[in-house]
């Protein structure tokens, strides 16, 4: 029996996960938290078989909890449950130790196959995050600029190309207003662009978001 964990701060996600869950006979949601700290504490005191994780959790970027994770419990699967569809996201959780990356939309469909998947010592992507990750492994002399990016760096690089400002940006991170101008500064440097225009205009080129969205 594989026994879960559900971390995400949104109960009526947390709802619809059990729900998609309920028929699976080799499978039982054994316990829900919706931060980080309380994550951390079910599992310092229980063992579980899958942690899905809410990439977006409050308090703490994904990256920074996934490590916290397998520090206490290396071998502990983590299962990646987020909202963004971009593939260096999914690198960049693999890297820190995730076993699996699946966006939301897709939870309906693929769930239970990836929680068995990471369950039975496996890992789960999708054949065009696969095929990312493998480029992405490539010389740092030869990386692109985002891929330089630290890992919260890149979170408010994507917030900000999403069209968050540097205040709504500070709310949602749990950051202060001075802390998110100085990454987004020192984003602007490391990326080589002097403005937020053209910073769009990169993650379109590659392919980071949907330049309908911005429509």
């Amino acid at each position: 029996m594989i026994r879960i964990l559900l971390v995400d701060d949104h109960t009526i996600l947390r709802e619809g996960l059990k729900q998609i869950l309920a028929d699976c006979h080799d499978m039982v949601v054994g316990g829900e938290a919706d931060n980080g700290h309380d994550a951390l504490s079910k599992i310092r005191e229980d063992e579980w078989g899958v942690v899905v994780l809410d990439m977006s959790i409050p308090g703490r970027s994904g990256i920074e909890l996934i490590r916290l994770i397998k520090a206490e419990k290396p071998r502990l699967p983590i299962l990646i449950l987020s909202m963004h569809k971009e593939d260096q996201y999914a690198v960049r959780t693999l890297r820190a130790g995730a076993s699996g990356y699946l966006s939301k939309d897709s939870a309906s469909g693929q769930l239970v196959f990836a929680i068995r998947k990471v369950a039975s010592g496996g890992i789960y992507l999708s054949p065009g995050t696969a095929e990312k990750l493998a480029f992405s492994f490539r010389q740092e002399s030869d990386a692109l600029p985002h891929t330089l990016l630290s890992d919260r760096e890149y979170q408010i690089f994507l917030l900000l190309v999403h069209g968050k400002n540097i205040s709504e940006i500070a709310e949602e991170l749990h950051l202060s207003v001075k802390t998110v101008s100085t990454h987004k500064t020192r984003i602007l440097q490391k990326m080589g662009v002097d403005n937020l225009p053209a910073l769009v205009k990169y993650a379109i080129r590659q392919d980071l978001i949907d330049s309908g969205e911005l429509s």
